[in-house]
């Protein structure tokens, strides 16, 4: 389901994370846990060029049957204005009309290259990018970024390249690229971020529970929503929670972990060949999955070597 162009109200929204989230992930997600509603968006993991192509298995991610269920942006990674390019013209002949860019991404090779968090230490091909922008009207466009690569500063002097942009949000993880996912949220420059950019602001950054969202919320009335990644993978009912009210117990989230497992272990069972396939693709999902479930049973999981062996470690979950 593309998402439309047009928002309203407060949202909640699924950071990419490669290896992750990808559709099957996204799809059984929505599915068990409610969040195909309007209130819920989900982005892509990163397409990105690979050889001077748009990479093919992120095009056959964003334009499966799995998207159906729920509302989809596509995320792209570019280091300027050509690739960006590419990007968006491959992303919109799929038919979408939002998108978009990971100015955010703090994997060192990636920064190096100046795409992700990299692109905030090269106004020019941000600007580039931003002309680019411009010469597609049919389209909008946001943008995920962190304060900067190694200062909390750095983002005060693409203020107003951004403000210049015609963004439908801007999503702020207030921690630097250097920061990588540890060390303090720098809550004090997110505040003064917030008031600086005149385009709708997204908060992402350790939301864990339903009570982080709620106090988010309040500390901050005028957001526009919340993205959480790592902390929906270890609470995949978070958004369902907050949604309703309601806070589950542990039984609850850990039948509907197994529910959710099942359905993507089916599915790639029934596209990829062989064990060792199947395995890399379902194994790492437990980094998180395995949050609410004792180690000892959970390190035998990741341990398994074959589908029977792992099969028969799941259930004694």
């Amino acid at each position: 389901m593309k998402e439309s162009g047009n928002i309203t109200g407060f949202r909640l929204m699924t950071a990419p994370l490669q290896g992750f989230t990808e559709a099957p992930f996204r799809h059984f997600h929505a599915e068990i846990y409610g969040s195909g509603h309007d209130k819920v968006t989900y982005f892509s993991p990163f397409v990105r060029i690979e050889k001077g192509e748009v990479r093919k298995r992120d095009i056959r991610d964003i334009s499966s049957w799995l998207n159906q269920n729920h509302c989809l942006i596509p995320q792209v990674i570019a280091e300027g204005e050509e690739e960006f390019r590419m990007l968006v013209e491959s992303v919109k002949a799929l038919g979408y009309d939002c998108v978009d860019l990971n100015a955010g991404c703090p994997f060192v090779p990636q920064v190096r290259k100046g795409r992700g968090a990299g692109l905030l230490g090269h106004p020019e091909r941000f600007a580039g990018i931003a002309d680019v922008m411009r010469s597609f009207p049919d389209m909008s466009f946001s943008i995920k970024m962190r304060l900067g690569i190694e200062s909390p500063d750095e983002w005060r002097g693409l203020c107003g390249l951004i403000n210049s942009m015609d963004l439908r949000h801007v999503t702020l993880h207030p921690r630097t690229a250097v920061q990588q996912y540890g060390g303090s949220l720098y809550m004090d420059r997110f505040k003064e971020f917030c008031g600086e950019i005149r385009h709708p602001v997204v908060f992402n950054g350790e939301i864990a529970t339903p009570g982080d969202i709620r106090r988010i919320r309040d500390d901050f009335p005028g957001l526009q929503g919340v993205m959480a990644g790592r902390g929906l993978l270890r609470c995949p009912s978070l958004f369902a929670e907050y949604s309703s009210g309601v806070d589950w117990d542990e039984r609850m989230m850990r039948l509907r972990i197994i529910e959710l497992h099942r359905k993507i272990f089916e599915h790639y069972s029934s596209v990829l060949c062989g064990d060792a396939q199947v395995l890399a693709k379902i194994k790492p999902l437990w980094e998180y999955l395995g949050n609410r479930f004792p180690k000892k049973q959970v390190k035998a999981v990741v341990k398994s070597r074959n589908l029977s062996t792992y099969i028969s470690s799941v259930e004694k979950l």
